[in-house]
């Protein structure tokens, strides 16, 4: 199926209908800033001979990390049409080491009109895969969506 230039609006997305997105190859940097924000020093992120010793035989990033960067790498897809973002579950399933390239493979799960905010909401299921396309973590998302931009003047109904 083919659609117009992102972004995409409520409208635009149909149940079953498949994305993917483009890679990002994980740096020392991506852990090291990541660390820094969210104060989250666990040595298997920054210790690297600490983490050799460990079954993931070297550092890995955050889950959070990997997190981020999917809902990210997803992100321009509905940059300026989301209103908000309602609910993230999350499954971890491979490390993700410094050198990986994820990406993500996403599928609209469910589709819910809201007249009050002339959008609705949207589950999307990513799948975030590494290089080799092993699926490195799942992640549910629920995104209220507007019809157009997501102004004032265009999102709220009374």
């Amino acid at each position: 199926m083919s659609l117009k230039t992102p972004p995409y609006t409520f409208d635009d997305f149909q149940v079953g209908m498949k994305m993917k997105s483009q890679g990002l190859t994980i740096t020392e940097s991506h852990i090291v800033q990541f660390a820094e924000l969210t104060g989250d020093y666990n040595p298997l992120h920054v210790d690297d001979v600490f983490a050799r010793e460990t079954i993931f035989e070297g550092r890995v990033a955050h889950g959070l990390l990997v997190q981020s960067l999917a809902v990210g790498l997803f992100a321009p897809l509905v940059a300026g049409t989301t209103i908000a973002l309602l609910e993230v579950n999350s499954r971890f399933l491979r490390p993700v080491k410094i050198g990986d390239t994820i990406y993500v493979e996403s599928e609209v799960i469910d589709k819910k009109p809201s007249e009050k905010y002339n959008g609705g909401i949207i589950t999307f299921k990513h799948e975030v895969k590494n290089q080799r396309g092993e699926t490195v973590a799942t992640i549910d998302v629920k995104l209220l969506i507007a019809r157009g931009p997501a102004t004032k003047k265009n999102v709220l109904k009374t």
